[in-house]
């Protein structure tokens, strides 16, 4: 069985492809639900442009399959658009 912890662990370890943040600091994760062996995720990207939107969801997808969820479904959103953080512009040289 998957946990929350499980979860976190992976988005603190993915990288976003352009940026080189994981997607956990980015706050690309809105909201993420597990029930039973089912996981449902919420997730934005930086721009609805993004080139490797496609690659992470599957990259995500696998990689939460292997810690034990039989079954992940990501919904990918920009409402509300993302926005970063005032800690993440100062990490990204922007603030």
């Amino acid at each position: 069985m998957i946990t929350k912890e499980q979860l976190i662990e992976i988005f603190k370890s993915y990288m976003d492809p352009e940026l080189g943040i994981d997607v956990w600091t980015l706050g690309l994760i809105y909201e993420t639900k597990i029930e039973d062996q089912k996981v449902s995720i919420k997730l934005t990207f930086t721009s609805p442009f993004c080139p490797y939107g496609p690659q992470m969801v599957a990259d995500l997808e696998r990689q939460i399959k292997e810690k034990g969820a039989e079954e992940v479904k990501i919904d990918v959103t920009f409402d509300p658009p993302w926005q970063p953080s005032e800690e993440l512009k100062q990490i990204m040289g922007m603030g």
